[in-house]
C-alpha cells in the first residue's frame, strides 16, 4: 500500500509575502533637465521657465517620475520646485534622484501604507526572487513591519528559506 503524498508546506500555517505582488502598476520615467540648460552647462531662469511653461505635462499623467540632471551642472533648488509644481497634477509621484531612489520611495510609501494583521502570530515567509526590480530597502521596511507581529521571519522559498527572526515570547 503506497503512502498518501501530503503537501506539508500547503498545510502549514506559513504566510508568504512577495513584494512583487505589491509592485504598483504605472511607467517610471527619469526626467533629466540637461537639455533645458545653456550648452548642457548653465540654468538661464527666463530660458528654463519659457521650457517649462512650453512642456507637454499632461504626458506625465499616472506616471512616476524621478527628477535629475545627468551633468555636472549647478542647478539650484527652485527649478526642482517648479517642475514638481508642473507634474504634480499629472504624475503619481515624483522624486528629485534617479531612477533606483524612486522605486524605493514607491515601495516605501506602500509598504508604510499596508496592513501586516494577517501576519499576527504567523510564521512569515519573505520571498526572495523576483521578476521585477525591487529594493533592497524595500526588504528592510518590511522587515521593520512584520518584527511587532509576526511569529517568526523567514528569507527565500519554503523549501529553503533562511531562518532571520523568532518572537521568543510566542
Amino acid at each position: 500500500m503506497s503512502k498518501e503524498i501530503v503537501n506539508r508546506v500547503a498545510n502549514s500555517e506559513l504566510t508568504t509575502i512577495d513584494l512583487e505582488d505589491f509592485y504598483p502598476e504605472g511607467e517610471r520615467v527619469l526626467f533629466d533637465i540637461k537639455k533645458w540648460l545653456f550648452d548642457e552647462q548653465i540654468l538661464k531662469e527666463k530660458d528654463f521657465r519659457e521650457f517649462v511653461k512650453n512642456h507637454k505635462w499632461k504626458s506625465y499623467q499616472n506616471k512616476y517620475v524621478a527628477l535629475t540632471c545627468s551633468v555636472d551642472a549647478i542647478i539650484p533648488s527652485w527649478a526642482y520646485l517648479l517642475l514638481t509644481v508642473n507634474l504634480n497634477p499629472f504624475a503619481k509621484k515624483i522624486v528629485v534622484g534617479d531612477l533606483n531612489l524612486l522605486e524605493t520611495c514607491i515601495y516605501q510609501e506602500v509598504i508604510e501604507n499596508f496592513s501586516f494583521d494577517f501576519c499576527k502570530n504567523r510564521s512569515v515567509i519573505i520571498k526572495g526572487c523576483s521578476n521585477k526590480s525591487i529594493p533592497q530597502t524595500a526588504y528592510s521596511q518590511l522587515i521593520s513591519k512584520l518584527l511587532p507581529v509576526a511569529k517568526s521571519i523567514m528569507y527565500g522559498e519554503a523549501c529553503s528559506s533562511v531562518p532571520l527572526y523568532k518572537n521568543k515570547s510566542l
